[in-house]
């Protein structure tokens, strides 16, 4: 399995979760209609090296949208 897998499982039935909320009609006949990442905040941090410098690290993030429609 990837290591996003648990992600992505996590973030579908949030979702579906959520259209359940909303009132969606039937939470049976939804589908994913679209996935899209993209890119986020980078956290920059920085890590101590030799002679008294510094290097740079920079740890990314990334935005998850998850577009849900019914079957008609």
């Amino acid at each position: 399995l990837q290591a996003s897998a648990k992600l992505v499982s996590k973030l579908l039935r949030s979702a579906v979760a959520n259209a359940e909320q909303k009132g969606a009609s039937d939470v049976d006949r939804l589908y994913v209609k679209s996935i899209s990442v993209d890119g986020g905040a980078v956290l920059k941090r920085f890590v101590p090296r030799a002679m008294g410098r510094a290097s740079k690290i920079r740890k990314p993030t990334s935005h998850i949208t998850v577009v849900l429609a019914d079957k008609q």
